[in-house]
């Protein structure tokens, strides 16, 4: 069931309810009585697949695999005399 964050427009009061969806929203705050209102959050999104710039990177273990082949093909300075 998802917790929903309230606040008094009279007294400022903030207080959470685990409510589910279907249940009617709360009208009343419990310490004045005064009108509240549902605060809305914005929820985190995570984007998973390919076609993300987080899964297009190579990961660590393959870049230093390609580091390791790069120094493999290239002479050391003093080899060319």
């Amino acid at each position: 069931m998802p917790t929903y964050v309230y606040r008094c427009k009279k007294c400022e009061h903030q207080f959470e309810k685990v409510q589910r969806i279907t249940d009617d929203p709360i009208d009343k705050c419990p310490k004045c009585d005064g009108t509240v209102s549902r605060l809305l959050f914005p929820v985190g999104i995570v984007f998973k697949g390919s076609g993300f710039h987080v899964n297009d990177y190579p990961s660590s273990s393959s870049r230093s695999s390609k580091t390791e082949d790069k120094s493999e093909t290239k002479e050391p300075a003093g080899a060319k005399e």
